[in-house]
């Protein structure tokens, strides 16, 4: 699992959650977790999709 704030910081920096709700406790460590994993396999959709866009367009 990563480490640091980057990591602890990352939904926020997305706008997927208010910086507030993580540093006054609001949200849990496995609410972070949770919304990092879903923003990792958004990302991962998103590559693949242009990936195969790109082939298309590439025949």
């Amino acid at each position: 699992m990563p480490d640091g704030e980057d990591w602890l910081l990352a939904p926020a920096l997305a706008g997927v959650c208010r910086y507030e709700s993580i540093i006054d406790g609001t949200l849990g460590l496995h609410d972070i977790a949770l919304m990092n994993d879903a923003m990792a396999v958004k990302a991962d959709n998103e590559a693949e999709a242009r990936r195969r866009a790109q082939d298309d367009k590439n025949g």
